[in-house]
């Protein structure tokens, strides 16, 4: 006994050292190494984040992102409707931080009890349904129950129902497409919707937003069809990398380019190239119109950047369509900022060669959108007065208050005799220059590449030099200012000119001339010819006839300083951002041949009875 003692301890001892390796089982070597789901957001994560599926009224569930700073009560909603991927939108960066996974534009309204909210729109992404483009209003181009105006008014109500951290108020924001929605949201608005600030609007898709500008097609829509709209292998056309220039040129027409990558699947492709002219397809879309039509009930807030290269349109049409029935001048409002599209809801310190005074897309988040959405959507709020129009005075860097728009006097500036510019009547004259589609005027310095952001972004803003030796493009020029010109509004294009061929372009830029003589565009837009009489009823031009054209350019407030200069610029093409027009007259340009394309002699007029300007509104500092 005494011997089998010490044998029995250490058996013992023994057992009781390997008793944790027994009692843990090993994870098997062959165990399937995915997982069903991984909770992104962990307990230690600042805020919430719901995922739900939304019923619409005709049964379909979108797909929608609740996101709130823990503790949240009473808080004011803030939707945004976007085709771009609400669940990418309310991750921007994986982080257990509000501020992070959110976009930057949130912080200043999460931070101060917001619940922010985020939705697929119907057929895209994560929600149910079939998706069609800035889908139409209920009427004779959409034979549905629903549209963007009943989706967005079953959704209000619903957050308004189950989002129990809520003030049961809503307000509803977002640029671009996302402005569109909100715009949508304000034709037959929920009674919970109390405010909406849409940003740099798509409104009218052939006037000046997006697709078209005064009838002539921009080439790189045809990116933005397939980058949103090809479910399984969506992106850039496979066109290459190369200079995008030789690639549309080589193309042959518009339509010809669609054909030739199969753009021509996509329906939206066809409607466009089915209606090239303002017909009822694009004026029974028009929001502005829509919109004009019905009584405004939502205190609106319209913002649009100044340099906006795609939706420099749609906020000042609403603003024009809705003013007129504001009698007090405290339901819509205006604001133009110095940004490019979007840019209001970035850092905006600067854009391209013009710098500013600081964070301008911050000033105006947190000194006027949020005041404006905290007075009606929080409850006890200081009720702040809404500026009637606020715009960036860029030239002197300061914002400014207005209580209309346009604030400036129409001053015409008028075209002159050995490529002068002046306030005063034209004593006669005319110049010509060549126009050949084989060879148009590029819009950005060669090779052009869309795909590069900073290129797309700023080309509303690069100095013009690089054009400036061409023979087919004319610039006016005035002498050194000896005192400021101050201009706020939307400067009018009055172009007497005559064409040898059948159909034409024209583009006319405003440039401020610094004196180190770097040219700064104020305002670019193009005009296609054969839409003269009519947006609805083109027809050929009379070769030599000299035809008054007028259009505008985008809305501004700038400062031309002391010791700058005016200059004007008029050319016949804007390549590839807009398709060539062939100048030989044909029925639909998206099918124009080969033989079509033809030299053209233009010939702008600045004499007493055709006196050529741009019409400024200027101010009286």
């Amino acid at each position: 006994m005494q011997q089998t003692l010490p044998m029995t301890k250490a058996l013992l001892l023994a057992t009781l050292a390997l008793a944790p390796a027994i009692a843990t089982a090993q994870t098997p070597p062959m165990a399937p190494d995915t997982v069903a789901e991984y909770q992104r957001v962990r307990p230690q994560a600042d805020y919430i984040r719901r995922e739900v599926m939304i019923p619409m009224r005709d049964g379909v569930k979108l797909f929608t992102v609740i996101v709130m700073r823990k503790g949240t009560k009473n808080g004011p909603i803030l939707l945004s409707r976007t085709p771009y991927d609400a669940d990418k939108a309310t991750w921007r960066i994986p982080s257990q931080r509000i501020e992070d996974i959110l976009p930057i534009m949130d912080k200043e309204f999460v931070n101060d009890g917001y619940i922010r909210v985020y939705q697929d729109v119907r057929g895209l992404h994560k929600s149910e349904g079939d998706y069609v483009m800035n889908r139409p209003l209920r009427g004779p181009l959409n034979d549905t129950p629903v549209d963007h105006a009943t989706d967005a008014y079953d959704t209000i109500d619903w957050l308004a129902k189950n989002v129990p951290e809520s003030n049961g108020k809503v307000g509803i924001t977002g640029s671009s497409y996302l402005g569109f929605t909100s715009l949508m949201a304000l034709v037959d608005p929920h009674p919970a919707l109390k405010a909406a600030v849409p940003q740099s609007p798509m409104v009218d898709g052939w006037m000046g937003d997006d697709w078209f500008h005064n009838g002539a097609f921009r080439l790189n829509s045809f990116d933005y069809f397939t980058g949103q709209m090809a479910k399984d292998n969506g992106g850039d056309i496979p066109h290459g990398d190369g200079d995008d220039y030789t690639t549309y040129l080589d193309a042959g027409s518009a339509g010809d380019f669609a054909r030739a990558y199969g753009l021509d699947a996509f329906a939206v492709t066809r409607k466009f190239m089915e209606h090239p002219a303002y017909d009822s397809y694009w004026q029974d879309q028009a929001v502005d119109k829509l919109l004009g039509a019905r009584k405004l009930t939502v205190p609106t807030m319209l913002v649009v950047g100044q340099w906006d290269q795609e939706d420099s349109y749609g906020a000042p049409a609403v603003y024009r369509a809705l003013e007129p029935q504001d009698a007090n001048n405290d339901m819509v409002s205006l604001v133009i900022g110095p940004w490019r599209h979007s840019g209001v809801n970035y850092e905006a310190r600067e854009l391209g060669q013009v710098k500013l005074k600081g964070d301008t897309g911050l000033q105006f988040r947190r000194d006027y959108m949020k005041p404006f959405l905290d007075r009606y959507l929080k409850d006890g709020a200081p009720q702040t007065p809404t500026p009637p129009v606020l715009t960036y005075a860029t030239g002197a860097d300061q914002w400014q208050v207005s209580q209309k728009w346009p604030a400036g006097t129409a001053t015409p500036l008028y075209l002159q005799g050995d490529f002068g510019l002046s306030w005063s009547k034209p004593r006669g004259g005319s110049d010509s220059y060549v126009s050949d589609p084989a060879k148009p005027v590029p819009f950005v310095p060669r090779p052009v590449h869309f795909r590069e952001n900073d290129v797309w972004r700023t080309w509303l803003l690069h100095d013009q030099r690089f054009v400036e030796s061409r023979p087919d493009v004319l610039t006016f020029t005035s002498a050194a200012l000896d005192k400021p010109v101050h201009i706020m509004g939307a400067p009018k294009v009055d172009l007497w000119a005559a064409t040898s061929g059948t159909d034409s372009d024209w583009v006319v830029k405003l440039i401020d001339v610094s004196p180190d003589g770097s040219e700064l565009p104020i305002g670019i837009e193009i005009f296609r010819g054969r839409y003269v009489h009519s947006f609805e009823k083109p027809e050929p031009l009379k070769p030599g006839k000299a035809e008054d054209y007028k259009w505008s350019l985008p809305n501004v407030n700038h400062v031309f300083q002391p010791g700058h200069k005016l200059m004007v610029q008029v050319q016949s093409s804007l390549f590839p951002l807009y398709d060539r027009n062939p100048q030989t007259f044909v029925p639909n340009i998206f099918n124009a041949k080969p033989a079509d394309y033809r030299k053209a002699t233009q010939t702008i007029y600045h004499d007493e009875w055709r006196p050529s300007a741009v019409w400024l509104p200027v101010v009286s500092d």
